[in-house]
């Protein structure tokens, strides 16, 4: 803070338009005089400003999410309108007790227990129990920017390539470095937004992966936001029964299971 003064007293003689904040000339605080005549400062609020963008950047938000917010979700649907409802539920309830649970979405009749029907009976599955293109994911975004301004850390995380990146860390010959640096990312943060889970193909080394991120979470009570398109019976099966059990067990009142028109189908 003492650079901070020092710096914004000395003269400066870029022009007012060629700074970020013309109220402190960039330098995070604004001097004033008291009532005694001392020069005092506070903290400009352009300081927050930037600590929301980094909090923004730092969440790895998909680029297609980036304009996702509450009010411009649609809400046609009754399951939209209970996706809706449920996640602003939630976020009101987050600082009285709310944030010791999870938020999940997932399906009625899950994308893997569709994928084994013979070709007929598979067709008419995904027409009825349709899980795909509800908003989940837009909601979960909205979500991420509203925990965000009210001053918690946030990581998104897309399951395919999450698991991708934790494999390939567990290969690289660095002593664990990269893998402890990712698996520290996930269970740090405030709050892990976790898109699509389950939707990576099995293997032992992923289930082990689920489990480590989401027992840790567990035990420290730090919430998960989460979407599938699996139902509770398939997402058990592929992220492990041991993980799932913490996963749903963290829920309470806040796991949905949803089926419904596809939004985008519709739209094109």
């Amino acid at each position: 803070m003492s650079k901070h003064l020092e710096n914004s007293k000395q003269p400066d003689e870029r022009g007012a338009g060629e700074y970020e904040c013309p109220r402190c000339k960039d330098n995070g605080y604004i001097i004033y005089k008291n009532e005694q005549g001392y020069d005092v400062a506070r903290e400009c609020s352009c300081l927050e400003q930037k600590r929301l963008r980094a909090r923004f950047k730092n969440a790895l938000i998909p680029e297609e999410f980036k304009n996702a917010r509450f009010d411009n979700y649609i809400q046609k649907s009754d399951v939209q309108k209970r996706l809706y409802h449920t996640t602003i539920e939630y976020l009101k309830n987050f600082k009285t007790g709310g944030s010791k649970y999870n938020l999940g979405f997932i399906a009625v009749f899950g994308e893997q227990r569709i994928r084994e029907l013979p070709g007929a009976a598979r067709s008419e599955a995904k027409a009825k129990h349709n899980s795909f293109g509800l908003g989940k994911t837009h909601l979960q975004i909205a979500a991420a920017k509203w925990l965000m301004r009210h001053g918690y850390s946030t990581l998104v995380v897309s399951d395919i390539a999450f698991m991708d990146e934790l494999v390939q860390a567990k290969r690289i010959d660095d002593e664990g470095e990269t893998l402890a640096g990712l698996l520290w990312s996930a269970n740090r943060v405030d709050v892990l937004i976790w898109d699509d889970i389950g939707k990576a193909k099995w293997s032992e080394t992923k289930e082990n992966f689920y489990y480590q991120i989401i027992n840790e979470r567990y035990k420290s009570q730090k919430p998960i936001l989460f979407s599938s398109n699996e139902d509770k019976g398939t997402l058990s099966e592929k992220i492990g029964f041991a993980a799932a059990s913490r996963l749903f067990g963290m829920c309470g009142p806040y796991l949905l299971e949803v089926e419904g028109e596809d939004f985008r189908l519709k739209g094109a």
